[in-house]
């Protein structure tokens, strides 16, 4: 049980085998989460570090809580009180921290590249916790073990995509993810938050949602993402809404079982309303399980350590 790969910088170019093991080991990760002492002593004495340069609360907690169950050492970085306030270099700053002797290290940053440039400066496995509009590799594998879980392969499974494409590192790999195993992938949401040319990825894009829930097993349903685009990309909250907001009645008027994901943070009321959230046919709170499992299991994986789990 072994990877392919050093380092988890995206999803684009990881090879099927690789992302089922990935799964299957998170399988293994979720049977431990269940236990009334949810702890194995897997990464006892490896180092990890949290470079977190943006916001997060659902992924930062998650790899925390990952690291934690697998018994590693953790240390977590805030640029708020850090030299990078200082003027320090990122270069620098990495490299300072390596020399702390470091086995692993997660980064988020709103420059795409980041993750990459890191195995430049480092050794240690670096783990991409989301890197500009580039991808959130993660993010990508706990929706396809919550997918897989649900309808047992992801072969030939129809997984719609709506939303802000273009800002979106979360449809980056989920798109690249979802091809590899085999599912079918359609986008839609406004023309000018679907990125040129995005069917030489092998998905197809559709406009109108009405078609794009006939068509669907899945709606991975992605939040309006203001704090990455320029105005104007839309009229208003209230028209994006009433075109592609997923509500009860569009899903009545479609008269067929649908299962409903959201990386979150959710905005309720405008590309999802709560009683779809929040229905038994959603499976947000189940995504959010699954990535602590799908974490540990990226970081035992590229711990270099073999053998049991437990």
């Amino acid at each position: 049980m072994a990877l392919s790969i050093s380092h988890l910088l995206g999803l684009e170019g990881v090879s099927k085998s690789d992302i089922q093991t990935i799964l299957d080991t998170a399988e293994s990760f979720k049977e431990i989460l269940s236990r009334p002492i949810p702890k194995v002593p897997t990464l006892r004495g490896k180092t990890i570090v949290n470079l977190f340069f943006e916001p997060s609360t659902r992924t930062r907690i998650s790899f925390e809580l990952a690291q934690k169950r697998l018994s590693a050492d953790t240390v977590n970085f805030s640029t708020s009180t850090s030299s990078v306030k200082k003027g320090e270099t990122l270069k620098d700053t990495v490299r300072n921290i390596e020399a702390m002797k470091i086995d692993m290290v997660v980064v988020r940053h709103a420059v795409s590249g980041v993750p990459f440039f890191l195995t430049q400066c480092m050794d240690a496995a670096v783990i991409n916790a989301g890197d500009g509009i580039h991808e959130h590799p993660t993010q990508a594998l706990l929706d396809m073990m919550s997918m897989k879980e649900k309808f047992g392969t992801l072969e030939g499974l129809k997984v719609a995509i709506i939303g802000d494409i273009s800002h979106s590192r979360v449809a980056g790999s989920n798109i690249r993810g979802l091809k590899t195993m085999g599912a079918q992938v359609m986008l839609c949401g406004p023309k000018t938050l679907i990125p040129r040319n995005v069917e030489e990825l092998g998905v197809n894009v559709n406009y109108n949602l009405d078609e794009v829930i006939e068509w669907a097993d899945v709606l991975n349903v992605l939040r309006i993402q203001l704090e990455r685009q320029e105005s104007g990309l839309f009229p208003s909250i209230r028209e994006y809404h009433a075109e592609f907001g997923v509500t009860l009645k569009r899903l009545e008027r479609a008269n067929k079982e649908i299962t409903i994901m959201h990386p979150g943070p959710i905005n309720r009321g405008i590309e999802l309303d709560s009683d779809i959230a929040d229905a038994d046919f959603s499976i947000i709170l189940n995504q959010v399980t699954n990535g602590v499992a799908v974490r540990m299991a990226v970081l035992y994986l590229l711990s270099g350590l073999e053998g049991s789990v437990d």
